[in-house]
Order: structure tokens, then sequence, then C-alpha cells
């Protein structure tokens, strides 16, 4: 895409130390590209060199090459540089080969358009409101890309992602979370829901898994921090991580559970996956919603159940929200170390939400249970949160005590 008036933002490498990326973004002002795909318009691959060829022009050879790997079993490669040739017999004027290649490569075997931010490391989150806009959040903060992204291939954008996940979203089913090949997390919401648009937010997950010692090199925990929770991942306590949305919760989770013992057998429950983990005894489960067809729903609660009886030495638990907070904490109350994550503005604030949410299980639940059932489910409580440059940390860490309760 070409930067109207400016060269295209160049992102800050990962941290050459730790090899992971330092996930942490200042902001800044937004600003508009102008052009991918589209006809007449400047238009490449995000961070590239600029070109120019027309929609008409990469329409037909992506028709022609799906025409001929389908008709002469060619595979997708064979089959572009075959249409590609047939557009160069045709064609009045230059023509860039390789950079058409590449475009309808993207969009045949890619994502297309949304691509290269995947592809970019640096790039956290990508969000779609509407037609022709595309938002990013990286390194420099927010970004806004003015394209050329019609609602149809929103929508086909939409289906292929959720291909591989195997969810489907229609009028039935408005809205949907999913994961992509890479790990990302996936969330749809189409009208009536929203207003006249398909909406679409993609967090990433695929930065190399991170340790305690590496956040500390990051500036996210200090050393005491790191100390206080290596020795609760070795002896067997149990945490809970709080914090706003990208506040950094998944990230501290994963760098915990990579200083828990190697020979801990780890089950976690998340809605959908975002854990990645190098442990190989390590099982994920994620929900699954009801489907058209009949198939029931499978939800956290029924996860956390099943868990119980997987000899778990571990339970982990991602997003906490409802009433599968009361399973966890009877199950935690069981003697099974956990590490939960869940959204609240303090630590304090985190242990009040965690005696709120199992009532929404039923009308029984007294604060009388309550009290020493989270006391007896938690040792420590961690809150995390993200300053106004974009700097992640660790900004509490409390004991869970009567007192506190």
């Amino acid at each position: 895409m070409r930067v109207k008036g400016l060269e295209p933002p160049r992102l800050a490498a990962p941290d050459p130390k730790s090899g992971a990326s330092a996930n942490f973004a200042t902001p800044a002002t937004p600003t508009k590209h102008n052009g991918f795909l589209g006809c007449g318009k400047p238009k490449t691959k995000l961070f590239g060199s600029w070109h120019c060829f027309g929609m008409d022009q990469l329409e037909e050879i992506l028709g022609r090459t799906r025409f001929l790997a389908r008709t002469k079993a060619l595979d997708v490669g064979a089959a572009t540089q075959l249409a590609i040739d047939r557009a160069a017999e045709v064609h009045h004027g230059p023509l860039d080969e390789a950079l058409l290649s590449e475009q309808a490569n993207l969009e045949l075997t890619g994502l297309g358009v949304l691509q290269p931010l995947l592809d970019d490391p640096e790039i956290e989150e990508i969000w779609i409101n509407r037609p022709n806009e595309i938002h990013y959040f990286g390194a420099n903060g927010h970004k806004l890309l003015v394209t050329e992204v019609s609602a149809t291939q929103i929508r086909n954008l939409c289906f292929r992602m959720l291909s591989f996940s195997r969810r489907r979203v229609d009028r039935m089913t408005p809205y949907v979370d999913a994961a992509l090949k890479d790990g990302s997390r996936l969330h749809i919401v189409i009208p009536e829901v929203t207003s006249e648009h398909w909406a679409i937010n993609i967090r990433k997950f695929n930065k190399p898994n991170v340790t305690l010692a590496q956040l500390q090199e990051l500036g996210s925990v200090t050393h005491q921090q790191v100390e206080l929770l290596s020795d609760a991942m070795i002896t067997g306590k149990s945490v809970l991580v709080s914090g706003a949305t990208q506040a950094g919760k998944t990230t501290l989770m994963t760098a915990m559970l990579a200083a828990s013992n190697s020979q801990d057998r780890i089950i976690s429950c998340e809605d959908t996956f975002e854990l990645s983990l190098n442990q190989s005894d390590w099982v994920a489960m994620q929900t699954r919603p009801a489907g058209t067809e009949g198939a029931p729903e499978i939800s956290l609660r029924e996860l956390v159940r099943q868990a119980l009886r997987m000899r778990p030495d571990r339970l982990v638990i991602g997003e906490v929200r409802g009433a599968e907070a009361l399973d966890m904490l009877i199950a935690l109350n069981s003697g099974i170390p956990g590490l939960c994550t869940l959204h609240a503005d303090s630590a304090k604030a985190a242990i009040r939400k965690v005696m709120t949410l199992p009532l929404l299980a039923g009308e029984n639940i007294s604060d009388a249970f309550l009290r020493p059932t989270v006391l007896g489910a938690f040792d420590l409580v961690v809150f995390c949160s993200r300053d106004e440059l974009g700097q992640r940390k660790v900004s509490e860490i409390l004991e869970v005590t009567s007192e506190l309760l």
C-alpha cells in the first residue's frame, strides 16, 4: 500500500535478547494509506514497493487461475503463471508480472489485503468496521489504512478465515469467536447485530513464547516479582491474573507457565485457543457454540468439569467472565493449583468480581459460602496494566487473605 505523502511506517524490530517482540506500542496519530488492488490507484503489499495495475486485471487473472486449476489440475503457482502469461500477451504497456503474481497468490492462498498485516510481527491487532478502511495497532500505535476492499471481499475474507476453525457465522448465529491457523483470535459480528457492515477483529498471538526473565528485561516485571511468581508456580500456588483488555494477561500467564515444573500436566480451558506453551504434557480445550444442525453448546463450565477428570497438575482457565467462576472455585478448592485470568481494574476489584460471578450460577449461592471458598481457591492475585505510552507491566501483586475479602 502506498502512504499518501509519507513513507510506510517502519515498526520496531523484535527484542534481540529475547527473540520476541517488545509488544509495547507508543500511541500515534492514525495515518491514512491510499490504494491496494484498486483500479488506477497505487497499490501493493503493505510495506513494499509501489506499482499500479487495475482491479479488473487482477480479477481476470484470478478467474483464469481458478479455471486452469480446476480444469487442468494445475497447482496454484503454475495456474497463476499461465494466467499472467496470457495477460502479458494481450496487455498494452509494461506489466509487473512478479508483483501481479504475488498479489494473486495472496488472494488465492492467503488472506488478500489482510495478509501483509498478519505477516508483520510488530502488529498486534487488526480490525475492520466498514469497507475501504482497515485499522491496526502496532509499535507506532493506532493506524488507519484507507484501501479498496469491498463489502463482498470482506465477507469472503470472513468465510476463508473461518474455514480453519470450521465455525460459521450467519443470520442464525450473527457473531462468532474463532482462531486463525497461526493462533490469532478472530471475532466477527454481522448485521443485524451490527447496524450495516460486517465487523472483524483479529488479535494476533503469533509472537514467540517469552519467559519471566525476558519480561523483566523488557521492564514488565521487577526482579522481586519474578521471584515471587516463579516460586508460586514451582510450589503449586493458585494465581489469579487480572487486568484490562490488552494489558498483557495472556503473555504473563504464558511466561508463568513456562516457569512451572516441566513434569506438570497442564489442562487449559479457553473460549478460543490463545495459549501457546512448550510443555510436553499439555492438553488445550476450547468452547464450542451450539450448531444449527443441533450440535449442543460446549461451555467453559463443561470444560472445567471435564478437566477435573483428566488428572491435571495445574488447571488453567482463560477469561473467567460468567457462571464458570463457581466451577473454577470448587475445582481449586479440591487441591488442584490453578492459573486464571479475569478482566478487572485493580487486584482488589478482581477479588470482588470473583465473589460476584458465582452468583450467576444460581440463587442459592451465599456470601457465607463464597468467602471461605475464594480464600481457599487463590493464593495470589496479580494486576496487569498498560500506561499511556503502551508499556505493559505488573502493577500489583496481592496475597489473598481474609482481610482482603
